[in-house]
């Protein structure tokens, strides 16, 4: 029809340069009953891709035809609008890097999602929670470097402290809270033994990741502090269990062995691996890995409780669950403030309270309903471990939360 259509040559330099263009001028042509006005010069730039700027026309302004208003197919677009684009891409990387604040909601949804409707969650089986696991230390070890494992070793007594967290502050709380219940409540006794059961077993991979998330250069000495308490749980699990219950539980040590490898070991060392061999593949995907984790530790948390869910309505199960919140809260407490009794003078005392506070916390209460499963004939006993996994899960990633936002 006679329309001047703008010219949309775009000069693009290597690595999101922009060339300045040539200077193309738009005349005022009248054709008949129709005008096209001028297109005005509208510059754009963006600060970020290069100090270069460019006429970018794209949409058209309102043109007069006929003595009426007409919109001709592409316009300039502003400097403001085009900004807009640039930034809501920006925008979505920095909310998939930042998707560990999303923590709590994650947490009240799965919680209560597992709650009303069990389904949502009973398809992530317990064979699944081993490579759930994995790929929470999978991200831990790609944020990670060799020296700081190297660094990890070179604090025993905290390695130490750890340990004794794990063997011997908690087999008492145990012990005692086993005693209340029994006593104190009145409950069956092999509720009781299943409360020491949980006391009796290693510490849980997912205070790793907590310990990531709140203090990440102390990752590595959480990680050092679990492998030693599992490896030595082949020993050390039988002999309590036979003090506090009576009855010495065999446990695999090539279960134990396997189970260290499959959680730990070979999802950390494949991400320090890949931070070393493949650094831009490993940059690639760092940003996706906090949403990808949240997703998992969604099912880590929903699937126990859906799990579950008819030993905690039992009949019993309120006051079990006041005895474990309970039972798991003294242990956090304990782990918290005896770190800050002996280790006051240390540079780093609050990251240290807050990393031994999760691993005297929290137990692998999944090894615990294993064994309360495959060990003991009353099907009681399994009940404390089975709301024992909901709980200490549920209360190490409200105590992330809790502690991320006093830090910032």
């Amino acid at each position: 029809m006679g329309v001047i259509s703008p010219i949309e040559t775009l000069f693009l330099k290597s690595q999101h340069r922009l060339l300045q263009p040539r200077d193309y001028s738009y005349p005022v042509v009248s054709h008949k009953t129709q005008r096209v006005a001028n297109f005005p010069h509208r510059s754009f730039s963006f600060l970020s891709l290069g100090s270069s700027s460019v006429d970018f026309p794209l949409r058209s302004d309102l043109i007069l035809q006929n003595g009426r208003l007409s919109f001709p197919w592409r316009r300039y677009v502003s400097e403001s609008e085009s900004a807009e684009v640039y930034n809501e891409k920006v925008s979505i990387m920095e909310v998939l890097k930042k998707a560990n604040s999303f923590i709590p909601h994650v947490i009240l949804s799965s919680t209560i999602l597992a709650l009303l409707y069990p389904p949502s969650f009973t398809w992530f089986k317990p064979r699944y929670f081993v490579p759930g696991l994995g790929f929470m230390m999978f991200a831990v070890g790609i944020n990670s470097n060799e020296r700081d494992f190297l660094e990890a070793l070179k604090r025993p007594d905290a390695i130490f402290a750890g340990y004794i967290g794990q063997y011997l502050i908690k087999p008492l709380l145990g012990y005692m809270f086993g005693l209340i219940a029994v006593s104190l409540f009145k409950l069956p006794t092999p509720i009781g033994a299943g409360i020491m059961l949980v006391s009796c077993v290693s510490g849980a991979q997912l205070s790793n990741y907590t310990t990531f998330l709140t203090d990440p250069s102390l990752a590595p000495l959480s990680i050092v502090m679990t492998s030693i308490s599992t490896a030595t749980a082949a020993l050390v699990t039988p002999m309590l269990s036979l003090l506090l219950i009576g009855k010495k539980l065999p446990v695999d040590v090539a279960g134990m062995v396997s189970s260290i490898l499959q959680v730990v070991v070979t999802p950390i060392a494949a991400g320090l691996l890949l931070n070393r061999l493949f650094p831009r593949l490993s940059n690639a995907i760092k940003p996706f890995l906090p949403a990808l984790t949240l997703i998992d530790m969604a099912c880590c948390i929903g699937a126990p409780l859906a799990l579950n869910i008819d030993s905690i309505l039992s009949p019993f199960g309120a006051t079990i669950l006041l005895l474990v919140i309970t039972f798991h809260l003294l242990a956090f407490v304990a782990g918290y403030f005896l770190t800050g009794l002996f280790f006051s003078k240390a540079p780093d005392v609050k990251a240290l309270q807050r990393t031994l506070s999760y691993e005297t916390g929290m137990q692998s209460s999944l090894l615990a309903l294993a064994l309360a499963t495959k060990f003991f004939q009353d099907p009681l006993v399994g009940v404390p471990p089975a709301i024992s996994t909901v709980v200490m899960s549920l209360m190490g990633v409200s105590l992330v939360t809790i502690w991320k936002n006093r830090k910032e």
